[in-house]
């Protein structure tokens, strides 16, 4: 297995940037490799946030999606269970559900069909101005079911997705930031340095509310009201499905920040 990706840390950020030319096609290979990344992001304690980006091609894209030529020839075909992605999914990233420190994607050029749901992997989307989102698999005879059947819709609105699976059109970064899909959009020679700020403020908050926010999100963001109330009351009292929510509670981070704001200092969370 070749290397397909440069990852790098850089304080508490771990950096992942995919290096497959021409187009970030992803293959099993990569999509290995990626897992394997947010899996040490995941595992290490000093580790806060993810940051995803493309090393740079020749096409600009920021990935082309499923290597279909590698599809065609049979790789990732599991006649038992079917087509297989790698773990964590389409670039080890959309099905890491188990993956609770926040990512934050910097995307340039097209995010293409699986690339555009290896984005949805992520937590916060910063794109260049020259990004654009596309999901031509209905063309091709198929669904976007790595991730943007399941996610689009909760992302922007409904008749919005159904659009773009539907008619396969491209969405441009002005629209996309429109929708809310993305948190900003800036050039593309400021991409890189502007989600490194974005990652940097997040990884100076409490690690444990990031997780618990990822958990409760995950569990209880689309269910009533009233539901979401009643899992945060469980939880305040260790009965409730989120065991990241109950120990942010249980934490002495919990109290810190409001420590060291009485204290005039910056809080100093331990995780």
């Amino acid at each position: 297995m070749t290397g397909l990706i440069e990852v790098s840390q850089r304080e508490r950020v771990l950096e992942v940037a995919m290096n497959r030319p021409p187009v970030n096609a992803i293959n099993l290979d990569l999509s290995t490799q990626m897992y394997h990344a947010f899996k040490r992001l995941s595992e290490d304690d000093q580790l806060r946030v993810g940051l995803l980006f493309s090393a740079g091609n020749d096409r600009n894209i920021f990935s082309a999606g499923w290597d279909l030529k590698a599809f065609a020839a049979g790789e990732g075909v599991d006649d038992a269970n079917g087509f297989d992605l790698g773990p964590g999914g389409l670039g080890g990233l959309p099905e890491y559900f188990d993956l609770y420190k926040p990512v934050v994607v910097a995307l340039a050029g097209g995010a293409v069909g699986g690339g555009f749901e290896l984005a949805l992997g992520g937590d916060v989307i910063i794109c260049a101005e020259d990004a654009y989102f596309w999901l031509p698999e209905m063309q091709r005879g198929f669904l976007p079911d790595g991730g943007a059947i399941q996610k689009l819709h909760h992302r922007i609105p409904w008749n919005v997705a159904m659009d773009l699976i539907l008619t396969g059109r491209k969405m441009f970064a002005d629209e996309a930031r429109h929708w809310g899909l993305v948190r900003d959009v800036v050039p593309a020679d400021q991409l890189k340095d502007h989600a490194r700020g974005v990652a940097d403020t997040i990884a100076q908050g409490a690690p444990l509310v990031a997780g618990a926010l990822k958990e409760y999100m995950r569990r209880y963001g689309h269910r009533s009201v009233e539901e979401s109330h009643a899992a945060v009351r469980r939880a305040w009292v260790g009965q409730s499905d989120m065991p990241l929510y109950e120990r942010m509670i249980q934490s002495d981070d919990f109290t810190e920040g409001s420590v060291a704001f009485a204290e005039r200092r910056d809080p100093e969370f331990k995780g």
